[in-house]
């Protein structure tokens, strides 16, 4: 790609996503579906005029991480614990619901072959919190307990993902049950997850104390981009890029260490407004441009809606999607039936995760057009209706 052509293409990224978020969001639209619609506009489904590449994920890479960052500074650490039994709990059948049973349906009931069925229980595991936690931050409930529940379990729900993609992925390509590779990056998976909230509180820590000797402004924000940039590196090579070749294992795990690394600057109040400072508007401008990317990715060009069969597989595995997600919350004890419903509709978007999940899929020859085309219908309801419905239901309820 040409210099010149990449700063044309950013320049219209930034200001159709500015331009439609803010436009949505003075309709009373959650503003995040503007920054979709502007991905939906400029990519394949609509003008054309934008294409995907690396460029554009690695930005829209740092604008999920500063947005979970964001989302790290202001969660509260022993809320979360407290809210660790019920994420777990909803983590757990919002995973083992939507892939048992979409898996169950296409094997038998559609006729579909093993490595497909299971590739579709796979990309309907996965839950997108940025979709979710941006939809929390926009109507100041970030804080709430329903943000605390759907913080712990998308740690999970990340985690468990990408383990059941590697699974798959080496059983369509080896045609055998090897778990030899799913062990050896679930280990490297407890591992990252050991290690990162300890190291987290640790730069934390050195952050706080450096920052009082500096002579050259800009220290804050250069520390925290660069230490982004470094674990979403390490975070690769503690996923499995041997068997992905993708970014799918970094992703789960880069954002694990970016929320306990906010969540360690939490204890000094005065910098924490500090870091806050700093990095606000820089999140605001990265941002963006993730939701622009996910609009992006979603082609709605390879879907045929004049098919019967398609209505058929997408009708149920778009209910099988949200029943999967949405009833886990109703596990639940002691949480009322409100919270019980936004803590299920927070978990239902799919996003970029699932995008990532079934273009592996795609690329690999694993799902035709068909599937893949219902998986992409799948992917962009379950994105597009949860910000509204949690606009609507906050309406009523108290904290």
């Amino acid at each position: 790609m040409d210099v010149h052509n990449f700063f044309l293409i950013l320049f219209l990224i930034l200001v159709t996503a500015r331009i439609l978020g803010e436009l949505f969001a003075r309709m009373g639209i959650p503003s995040v579906l503007g920054e979709l619609s502007a991905g939906i506009l400029l990519g394949i489904s609509g003008l054309g005029i934008i294409e995907v590449n690396d460029v554009l994920k690695v930005l829209a890479e740092i604008g999920i991480l500063l947005l979970l960052f964001e989302i790290g500074l202001d969660t509260d650490i022993q809320r979360l614990k407290e809210a660790g039994g019920k994420a777990v709990v909803v983590a757990l059948f919002g995973a083992v619901f939507p892939f048992t049973v979409s898996a169950l349906f296409a094997y038998y009931i559609f006729d579909l072959t093993l490595v497909v069925s299971l590739f579709i229980g796979g990309t309907l595991t996965a839950t997108s919190i940025g979709i979710t936690m941006r939809v929390l931050k926009d109507l100041k409930k970030e804080h709430s307990e329903v943000a605390q529940i759907v913080i712990g379990a998308a740690v999970l729900d990340d985690i468990l993902g990408v383990i059941i993609l590697v699974f798959i992925y080496d059983y369509a390509i080896t045609q055998e049950l090897n778990m030899t590779n799913t062990l050896h990056t679930t280990v490297f998976i407890l591992l990252f997850l050991l290690i990162a909230p300890t190291f987290a509180n640790f730069i934390s820590t050195f952050m706080k104390k450096s920052n009082e000797h500096q002579k050259v402004p800009g220290f804050i924000p250069t520390i925290i981009i660069s230490l982004i940039a470094l674990f979403a590196y390490f975070s690769h090579l503690f996923g499995a890029p041997e068997i992905l070749g993708s970014f799918a294992a970094g992703i789960a795990l880069s954002r694990r260490f970016i929320l306990p690394f906010g969540m360690g600057l939490r204890n000094d109040e005065v910098f924490l407004e500090k870091v806050k400072n700093a990095i606000t508007p820089i999140a605001q401008m990265f941002t963006p441009i993730f939701f622009v990317m996910v609009g992006l990715s979603m082609n709605l060009k390879v879907i045929d809606f004049t098919s019967t069969r398609f209505w058929t597989l997408a009708f149920v595995f778009l209910v099988i999607a949200i029943i999967g997600k949405y009833m886990g919350a109703f596990l639940l004890r002691n949480t009322n039936a409100l919270k019980k419903a936004l803590i299920g509709i927070s978990m239902i978007p799919r996003g970029e995760v699932g995008l990532i999940f079934a273009e592996v899929g795609r690329v690999n020859c694993i799902l035709n057009d068909e599937i893949y085309a219902v998986l992409i219908f799948v992917i962009i309801v379950t994105t597009i209706a949860p910000p509204f419905l949690l606009k609507w239901l906050f309406k009523y309820e108290k904290e």
